[in-house]
């Protein structure tokens, strides 16, 4: 796979086994800056289950729309990294600072620097503005307290994961559990489930956390030590069908999702769909037992704990609650003894093309990371 000098990594909407690479269309020669734009260099990227999940609901949550790909019919992943300001025509954003945030899978990225602050600002270009918020803000690495150039692989990789993990752990304790003596969480070796198991361990007196996974994970889920109970996924009809239980989903398997249905029926307090792991396996939610499956989308309830008390803790309070679960993930996640996580890098088109299908595939080691560049 040769590559232009500057290309983003497209998928076929259709069919997102195939992938092409397509002229950037914010390369330094395919457009001049317009007042108050910068031009970002995308550095290296993530890329894990998550952002197969964002293809696999790119039309329903619209993702696809972030960074349009300009040919009918591919679209453009969105991942999370790190970018360099090369270009500004805006006074308060200077070239040479370093920014994390949401990125296209490419070289450039041009946006409209709104909002500008000490640590970052929003990108108010005129296709994001009706796009979720939380995904619209690029921080500047040098004033980001989280920020470590050493772990600059692990922020990549598994600080959107954990925000996600960590609104799903206050959701779930804002409602009580539903009720539920115990929580279910699929696909559990991947990074948001065991984000989740980590933040739900760290409350007391709350319902037991079993993780389910394949046999090939049970031994690397065990060794995590945050979840109760860790058990293959054709064990799930030997529970008690009578336990009152939370299903949260990270898989987005439908048989899987069926089986847990039936089998708990009414005892089956939520249902809480997460990601899409499973792409393949992906189906509707109509005719289960139990309750209907709803969509965890982690930026609605991250704007609910932004807002004023008494419903939310102000950006600030949210911030200060999440950086300090954040230390505590990466204390466990980097223990000298017993890593959680070790990151691989690659770049060129190639090696990205071969990374993509890897993670498609759901071949990727759940021990593993990846932080790629074009």
């Amino acid at each position: 796979m040769n590559a232009p000098t500057a290309v983003r990594f497209c998928v076929s909407r259709a069919d997102l086994h195939a992938t092409r690479l397509l002229p950037d269309p914010d390369a330094l020669t395919a457009r001049a800056l317009a007042e108050g734009e910068v031009r970002l260099r995308v550095h290296d990227f993530a890329l894990t289950a998550n952002n197969i999940t964002y293809a696999a609901f790119g039309d329903k949550m619209k993702y696809w729309q972030f960074f349009p790909s300009g040919a009918g019919g591919w679209g453009c992943i969105p991942v999370w990294g790190f970018a360099e300001v090369v270009e500004s025509r805006n006074p308060e954003v200077a070239t040479g600072q370093r920014v994390y945030g949401y990125l296209p899978m490419g070289h450039y990225l041009v946006v409209q620097a709104a909002r500008v602050n000490p640590r970052g600002f929003m990108d108010a270009s005129a296709h994001r503005r009706e796009l979720a918020a939380a995904y619209n803000q690029l921080i500047f690495c040098a004033t980001d307290p989280a920020y470590d150039p050493a772990l600059e692989g692990p922020q990549a990789v598994l600080r959107p994961l954990f925000t996600t993990s960590f609104l799903i752990d206050d959701f779930l304790a804002e409602h009580n559990f539903f009720g539920a003596h115990q929580l279910l969480l699929s696909s559990a070796s991947s990074k948001t489930a065991y984000g989740t198991a980590f933040c739900l361990a760290r409350r007391s007196g709350g319902p037991l956390v079993r993780g389910l996974t394949s046999a090939g994970n049970l031994d690397f889920t065990r060794g995590l030590g945050c979840y109760g109970e860790v058990m293959r996924y054709d064990h799930v009809q030997t529970l008690d069908p009578d336990t009152p239980t939370v299903y949260i989903d990270f898989a987005g398997n439908a048989g899987l999702r069926r089986t847990v249905h039936a089998h708990f029926g009414t005892a089956l307090a939520y249902s809480c769909s997460v990601g899409g792991s499973h792409w393949e396996a992906l189906g509707g939610a109509s005719g289960l037992p139990g309750p209907r499956p709803e969509l965890f989308f982690a930026p609605a309830q991250g704007k609910k704990r932004s807002a004023p008390p008494p419903e939310g803790w102000g950006p600030a309070g949210l911030e200060e609650r999440l950086g300090l679960a954040w230390l505590a993930f990466m204390q466990k996640v980097n223990a000298p003894e017993r890593p959680w996580l070790v990151i691989r890098t690659d770049r060129g088109a190639q090696a990205v093309s071969a990374a993509y299908q890897q993670v498609l595939a759901g071949r990727s080691d759940a021990r593993e990371g990846l932080m790629l560049a074009l």
